[in-house]
């Protein structure tokens, strides 16, 4: 796989993304990548650290510029658990479980992350206000209500399927409400 190619391609679609979910500083972007799917293989038969190396990071510096948090979704071993920064996890409060991600029970993106961040730590549950599936990881637990579709401007990545997801308030009220 051409890793400068993918670098540029993962900057195209981080850009596009982060444009049409209009996510602010201080809020929270889950990211949930497949490099077994990326890579052309089946979900967690072909991980790849150098392309979880790649996406991460130029993800990470991406959001990092723009004061936004990464949340890296784990695989099913791991039980979709979110590597953060601990100072979001002190800030937002949420729990933190001990586990140290690995290739194949984490995921080459939560390795990656591992690498990058200042002070690492694992939660199970957390709220984000949008993120990114590459490879079909079923990020939208981790995305709060009302979740919205996003169509990237690629639909891949490598051999991966690209989605991605915002959120808005609920509406209440009914017909009498009025929303701006």
């Amino acid at each position: 796989m051409d890793l400068e190619k993918l670098k540029e391609e993962t900057q195209i679609i981080i850009d596009d993304v982060l444009k049409q979910t209009e996510i602010k500083s201080g809020q929270v972007f889950v990211l949930g990548l497949s490099s077994s799917e990326v890579n052309g293989g089946l979900i967690g038969h072909a991980s790849s650290a150098e392309i979880g190396q790649v996406i991460v990071s130029v993800i990470h510096k991406t959001l990092s510029d723009k004061g936004i948090y990464l949340a890296v979704q784990a695989c099913e071993h791991l039980n979709r658990a979110l590597l953060i920064e601990e100072e979001l996890a002190d800030k937002k409060d949420w729990e933190i479980v001990s586990v140290v991600p690995q290739l194949h029970a984490g995921g080459s993106g939560q390795v990656a992350a591992y690498q990058l961040f200042k002070s690492p730590v694992e939660v199970e549950h957390i709220v984000a206000q949008a993120g990114l599936d590459i490879g079909d990881t079923s990020i939208g637990m981790h995305v709060k209500h009302v979740q919205i579709p996003v169509r990237p401007i690629s639909k891949e990545l490598g051999g991966a399927h690209v989605t991605a997801l915002k959120s808005r308030p609920k509406l209440i009220g009914g017909e009498r409400a009025r929303y701006e």
